[in-house]
């Protein structure tokens, strides 16, 4: 498996390939809680528009996007979750963008035990 400048190694589970062994984890995890009942509609990689695209001075500008690494239901509130083993000036700033943009979004970061 090929390893990134954070040292992360891809991991591939039931065909998926994830960015680190932690996120793979992670969905084990998910996945476990999801077959006993605890959490529902369980859904890889949902992606965000924080900034539709436009057009600056005739130029067209791309669209700023963000693409958490879950979302599910749990105890009725549909979660998104971030799986993060380092925190980036850029996933910050865009973190910053998707609470402006979802207020209503109930947003869960988890990190590596």
């Amino acid at each position: 498996m090929s390893r990134n400048k954070y040292h992360n190694r891809k991991t591939v589970v039931d065909g998926i390939t994830f960015d680190s062994k932690g996120e793979a984890n992670r969905y084990g995890e998910l996945k476990l809680l999801q077959q006993a009942g605890v959490i529902s509609d369980l859904v890889l990689q949902p992606k965000y528009v924080l900034q539709p695209k436009f057009r600056y001075n005739g130029k067209g500008i791309q669209a700023i996007t963000w693409t958490a690494d879950f979302e599910y239901t749990e105890d009725g509130v549909r979660i998104t979750e971030d799986f993060k083993g380092y925190g980036t000036a850029e996933f910050k700033l865009r973190l910053k963008m998707f609470k402006y943009k979802y207020p209503n979004k109930t947003l869960r970061i988890t990190r590596a035990r």
